[in-house]
């Protein structure tokens, strides 16, 4: 079968980032796939055929970028690029070394590969950027203000960089995901409010790529949340 395009995937080794890599391995990509945890890596590349992996480890972004590069020279390119690396934490006494790990990943490192694909884009001329942000990115949260803030981030820096190819005229998608309750190790806790499996999570991210959303909710319905939350915030989140 043909290959339809190259997509790399940041964060590939668990959750929606594996379940991606797997989703559009099986639609007929080749596959990039980079991760901190290397071992984890080389488990899913041996059940992906034609996939090529990179340990990266985003809280050295230069590192990070440099990787990124090298993985888009071997594979010949990349059309799609999705970073879902990423990583938080319930912090309600504020535990300063929570809050910097969660600034490293989301913010810094999110950042920098971010910058390193839409550059590289902007040289090809064309591709699709990905981003996994998440419905927290509206409003503020007491018991994971880190978490949250980057999120916010997130969707912000995406937003930026949608204003950004506007103005070049260039044919660059820019879609900022948005998920509410995933089932991965990053949703602690015993809520199960609307909780997708990050199978569902990713089909439904798939969808998003393929119509070249700006941006989604996922599941759909947290398009509901997302309405609310943008008009109640301050009544809602901060009696």
């Amino acid at each position: 079968m043909e290959s339809k395009g190259i997509a790399i995937i940041v964060g590939a080794s668990s959750g929606i980032g594996e379940a991606l890599a797997r989703l559009f391995a099986a639609e007929g990509y080749r596959v990039g796939m980079c991760a901190r945890r290397g071992e984890l890596l080389l488990a899913l590349q041996s059940e992906i055929s034609g996939s090529v992996v990179r340990q990266m480890d985003v809280t050295s972004p230069d590192e990070a970028v440099e990787t990124f590069r090298s993985l888009v020279a071997e594979m010949g390119g990349a059309d799609i690029v999705v970073v879902s690396a990423g990583t938080g934490f319930i912090n309600p006494e504020l535990e300063w070394h929570k809050e910097k790990a969660t600034i490293d990943v989301n913010v810094t490192g999110f950042c920098a590969l971010a910058n390193g694909a839409m550059k590289y884009f902007m040289e090809r001329r064309q591709g699709h950027l990905v981003a996994i942000s998440s419905v927290a990115a509206l409003f503020g949260s007491p018991r994971a203000p880190a978490y949250n803030a980057s999120k916010a981030f997130v969707s912000t820096y995406m937003e930026g960089l949608k204003g950004k190819v506007r103005r070049l005229h260039l044919p660059i998608t820019i879609t900022d995901i948005r998920p509410g309750f995933v089932d991965t190790a990053m949703a602690q806790g015993p809520n199960i409010f609307w909780m997708a499996s990050p199978e569902e999570a990713a089909r439904q991210i798939y969808e998003a790529i393929r119509k070249k959303k700006a941006c989604a909710y996922v599941t759909r319905r947290w398009r509901l949340v997302g309405w609310l939350a943008r008009i109640l915030r301050h009544s809602l989140f901060y009696r």
